[in-house]
């Protein structure tokens, strides 16, 4: 916004599009769009439709936007040229329905879970990840999706700033060979450094953290976290990456 100051007309028209491109994604699978915040959607589902397959139209939600994103972003001189998407999902209740005061008021949803679904959104970032997962999510996922249809990669345990419990934080990711996914021989490599860290076995992760390509941005956080700490485990260490 910064950078366009002087033109935002075409700046709107950029965030537009990257707004209906993911509003058709989460309308396709039945989804409820509650807000826009800036540049972002937020959006829920079971209301006012209960749901009957848990987060599954969330998941295939976030891996059709990916898609789409990866799509447009490729092609030179188009409105989303360059754009990345950050996405997070919670899987729990909240209220829905009618939010706000007497005088204004506009459908929406409250609870702890959609605060988590925002933190998981702005955690993208630093984990360098397209779409991040709670455990619930992350569990349902893995019993319910066949690997030809999406994945699940363990990418840590964290402490988000201002939140005391931790969390386990998981990326959703396409089947393989599909988009710049990585292979399931990467994932469980990666998977089993993260136990490996979890577990203070410093020297194992890092070895195998430090082989994975550097293409693998996912691994940068753990290692980063090591730097710090000079590469040993502290006293007191459990495995937790404070935020």
């Amino acid at each position: 916004a910064e950078n366009s100051q002087r033109n935002l007309h075409e700046l709107l028209y950029r965030i537009s599009n990257a707004l209906g491109l993911m509003t058709k994604a989460i309308m396709r699978y039945e989804g409820v769009v509650a807000d826009f915040q800036g540049d972002s959607v937020l959006a829920f589902w079971g209301w006012p439709t209960p749901l009957a397959s848990g987060p599954t139209a969330a998941c295939r939600a976030a891996l059709l936007i990916h898609q789409e994103f990866q799509r447009a972003g490729q092609q030179a001189g188009g409105p989303l040229a360059g754009f990345r998407v950050g996405i997070g999902i919670g899987h729990g209740n909240a209220i829905a329905g009618k939010i706000g005061s007497d005088e204004q008021c506009k459908i929406g949803v409250f609870g702890p879970v959609v605060n988590l679904a925002s933190r998981l959104e702005g955690m993208t970032k630093q984990f360098r990840v397209p779409i991040l997962i709670d455990e619930a999510t992350a569990r349902f996922v893995k019993k319910h999706f066949h690997p030809s249809k999406a994945r699940v990669r363990k990418l840590g345990t964290v402490r988000p700033k201002g939140i005391a419990t931790p969390l386990m934080v998981n990326e959703l990711l396409p089947p393989e060979g599909q988009l710049e996914s990585i292979s399931d021989d990467l994932l469980r490599e990666h998977e089993q450094a993260v136990d490996d860290f979890i577990a203070g076995n410093w020297s194992e992760a890092f070895d195998a953290l430090d082989q994975m390509p550097v293409g693998n941005r996912a691994k940068e956080i753990i290692l980063l976290y090591m730097a710090h700490n000079n590469y040993t485990p502290p006293p007191d260490c459990d495995g937790i990456i404070n935020l």
